[in-house]
């Protein structure tokens, strides 16, 4: 089954690269990359994913609680969730901000002896 068209969507999907744990009712449990979110589902990404649609999971953000949701279409590596209950939309924008990439919003500084480049 195909993704479904961004005309066809209720809320724009925002991007992002946050590690998360994806279970289903048989019990595995799989490392995931939620690739993008809204208020009423997400995509997410794995390599070792091999889920249909219908399947009923609970992905776990790293650092929040489970969403339960129903695969609604899935693909090579990747399939979108509708969760069984939205997410407010300042949630879903709070984790686009914090993981629009897997790199920390800030890098400490750290001040050491200036390092002499090569030509």
């Amino acid at each position: 089954m195909s993704q479904p068209t961004e005309e066809c969507r209720r809320s724009r999907r925002l991007a992002l690269a946050m590690p998360a744990r994806c279970r289903m009712l048989s019990g595995f449990v799989e490392d995931v990359v939620i690739r993008d979110i809204s208020p009423e589902g997400c995509r997410i990404m794995s390599f070792a994913l091999n889920i249909r649609p219908g399947t009923r999971v609970v992905v776990r953000p790293t650092g929040m609680e489970g969403l339960c949701g129903t695969v609604r279409w899935s693909g090579r590596h990747e399939c979108g969730i509708e969760f069984e209950r939205p997410l407010h939309p300042a949630v879903a924008e709070h984790m686009h901000r914090c993981y629009a990439t897997f790199l920390p919003p800030e890098v400490p500084y750290r001040a050491e002896a200036p390092r002499r480049l090569a030509a």
